[in-house]
């Protein structure tokens, strides 16, 4: 019996010493791809397994023989069999309860980890007499002038795309819908200078063309894995379908004429792919080409119509599709973006030629934009909220941190987008009281938190596509809320230097956080709060 004891005390001791709690985890990192480590350990814990159970085998023939002698020392054996089980128990449940909060764990990288001196957002000093007085100046004091401004910007945009279809060939030339008002501005949450509308403009095919899209989700998909988030649009006309009309696709002969479709019609189907802004020799709508027709027609349409107004209209940004800057002759200036988009059938998703940002994929991969879907969702969230909720203030005081970062340290692999994200994803997870007016400081302290978390996992999802607690009424289509998450920090993953400097530049960002915000809106001798420009 004094074997089978000491046995049973050598595999506890084992399993203990073995256990990773006991080790440091300043090297624990496991090489994701180590696949001949990973079959040692599975080895080791296979052996272990097998010793246990071959241990508890031998323990319940030595307590039927105890039972049959009778003798004394059986309170003894069931003392050290008890002892064992409840190490082993001991053993599990720690190991359970502490993988199972793995996440809250804080993830270091090798080539991104932690400065010594690293600012935990949780702990970040935020004054809220400071926030309350940016809040003023930004949101109250900015809210009449942001109404202007999108009243503004709205007619000038009615007024250039008016122009510009009076100008298009309506046989060649791309039709323009309706624009539509996205982003900040139309969010209600713009708050730093210079104001920025964004504005996308739907673009369809002349007659009798169509488009047929290609997403990356799609079942039979040819868009390349690396390409997430984005679409082809292949550019088709009326003889290329099951439904068409055969004179599209049969040669009837200049003889023979179709009671639906004259020779003018025949023709038009006919165009080269350059004429339909087409990449290349393929069929795929080409995001350069479709750039490149709609700035030259902003170019036309100003020319026809700038003698009605009183001000300068530049391009602020040659790479960037209608991006039109308005300077008034008393110096002030507005950034307007008229972006071409591509719908996709029915739905409120659009392909757009790029992003604001500026970040964009290879032609003729067009990004899908989501914006539309994201402004319904922030209206049906606020109205779950308490009244006066802080989560609009909440972003537009960590969106101004990170623009003033940019200010000083460049730009990194962090946008406002991203921002906006953090937070959406927080506003779906969080109970609607949590986000009263009085909790404004503790809020911005879980989107930071947030998003320090994402950048050591070099992960932050998007809020629509693959994420099952959406609410149902934003009716996002099937396709996008079941496929796979996109992790739009993907490339940080894909290229280190960039994730090393955007983890620095959200390092500084907190850095410099309460300094920024105290320094913005600084209270005067007399109570005025200081009226200064960002």
């Amino acid at each position: 019996m004094q074997g089978a004891i000491a046995r049973v005390c050598m595999v506890v001791a084992a399993a203990i010493l073995n256990h990773p709690l006991l080790f440091s985890r300043e090297n624990a990192t496991l090489p994701e791809h180590d696949e001949e480590l990973v079959a040692r350990m599975r080895e080791h814990e296979e052996r272990l397994a097998a010793e246990q159970a071959r241990l508890e085998t031998e323990l319940l023939q030595l307590e039927s023989k105890r039972r049959e002698a009778g003798t004394d020392q059986s309170c003894g054996w069931y003392f050290w069999s008890a002892l064992s089980l409840v190490i082993f128990f001991t053993i599990e449940v720690c190991r359970v309860d502490l993988g199972g909060r793995a996440d809250d764990w804080p993830v270091e990288d090798e080539e991104g980890s932690a400065e010594s001196g690293a600012v935990d957002p949780r702990t970040l000093a935020l004054d809220k007499d400071a926030l309350s007085r940016f809040c003023d100046r930004c949101i109250y004091a900015s809210a009449h002038e942001n109404w202007r401004v999108r009243e503004f910007a709205e007619g000038l945009a009615d007024d250039l795309l008016e122009s510009m279809r009076s100008l298009c060939n309506r046989d060649v030339d791309m039709e323009l819908g309706d624009f539509l008002g996205v982003g900040s501005m139309f969010e209600a949450w713009k708050a730093s200078k210079p104001l920025v509308c964004d504005l996308i403009v739907p673009i369809s095919p002349p007659e009798p063309y169509g488009f047929r899209f290609q997403l990356w989700c799609a079942p039979s998909s040819h868009v390349p894995p690396d390409m997430q988030g984005c679409g082809r649009i292949e550019v088709t006309n009326f003889g290329e379908s099951e439904e068409a009309c055969l004179c599209g696709s049969a040669n009837l002969g200049e003889d023979m004429l179709c009671l639906l479709h004259g020779k003018k019609d025949r023709a038009r189907a006919d165009r080269s792919p350059d004429e339909l802004l087409c990449s290349g020799d393929t069929s795929c709508l080409s995001k350069d080409r479709v750039m490149s027709w709609f700035q030259t027609s902003v170019t036309k349409a100003w020319g026809r119509i700038s003698h009605k107004y009183e001000f300068e209209l530049t391009f602020h940004s040659l790479d960037i599709t209608g991006a039109v800057k308005v300077r008034f002759r008393s110096g002030k200036a507005i950034l307007l973006n008229i972006i071409p988009v591509v719908q996709l059938e029915d739905t409120d998703a659009y392909f757009v030629s790029h992003f604001p940002s500026g970040s964009s994929s290879p032609d003729p991969h067009w990004p899908l934009s989501f914006a539309v879907y994201e402004r319904n969702l922030l209206k049906h969230l606020a109205k779950r909220l308490p009244e006066n909720a802080c989560h609009l203030h909440c972003l537009q005081v960590v969106t101004f941190l990170h623009k003033k970062q940019v200010g000083l340290s460049g730009k990194s692999g962090l946008t406002g987008y991203h921002v906006k994200t953090a937070l959406l994803h927080l506003l779906v997870s969080k109970a609607p009281s949590s986000w009263d007016a009085e909790l404004m400081e503790h809020r911005i302290r879980d989107v930071l938190a947030f998003l320090l978390r994402s950048l050591r996992e070099k992960r932050l999802h998007h809020v629509l596509v693959g994420n099952g607690r959406l609410p149902a009424e934003i009716r996002v289509p099937e396709i996008f809320s079941s496929s796979e998450p996109i992790n739009l920090f993907r490339q940080l993953v894909l290229q280190k230097a960039l994730y090393t400097d955007t983890v620095r530049h959200f390092q500084e960002m907190l850095r410099n956080a309460p300094v920024l915000i105290e320094e913005y809106t600084p209270p005067l001798p007399n109570g005025v709060t200081q009226q200064k420009i960002g």
